[in-house]
């Protein structure tokens, strides 16, 4: 007597079987943020770190030439970020003297790096950039000299 294919108990039936059990298994058993947007792809329905924290969104910034100074090159590498330097009296005496510096021709363009690098580079080492994640503010502040 000749089997058909389709016969409950022929292999290749069995395995079909099983495997459709499984992936029907598979899509219920997800994660909750985890959505499934194609018959084998998952999206993770999370925010990315740079949504998370623009700060760390990834830049490449070449500052036109009309940018001059280093505070000006800190202000246009902020646009679009949604962040804003901090107000003129909340800034040190330093912090307004590296701002009147001229922009360093090597820092005419940055990246890519995140945001957050290219304003510590923008700044260079004597100063540590502060956030103000309420109010999206940014500001530096001038580095402790070393204690030798």
């Amino acid at each position: 007597m000749k089997r058909s294919i389709y016969h409950p108990t022929h292999p290749a039936t069995a395995s079909a079987i099983c495997f459709a059990g499984f992936c029907a298994v598979a899509s219920v058993n997800l994660p909750a943020n985890d959505i499934q947007v194609g018959r084998y792809s998952l999206f993770a329905a999370i925010p990315t770190e740079a949504q998370a924290d623009p700060l760390q969104a990834t830049v490449t910034v070449q500052f036109p030439e009309r940018v001059q100074t280093v505070g000006d090159a800190v202000r246009h590498a902020l646009t679009q970020s949604g962040f804003r330097l901090a107000g003129s009296e909340v800034l040190s005496p330093d912090t307004t003297y590296l701002f009147a510096l001229p922009l360093p021709e090597v820092h005419r363009q940055l990246g890519p790096m995140s945001l957050q690098q290219a304003l510590e580079t923008l700044a260079g080492p004597a100063f540590q950039l502060v956030e103000d994640p309420v109010h999206r503010l940014v500001a530096f502040e001038r580095c402790a000299p070393a204690v030798r």
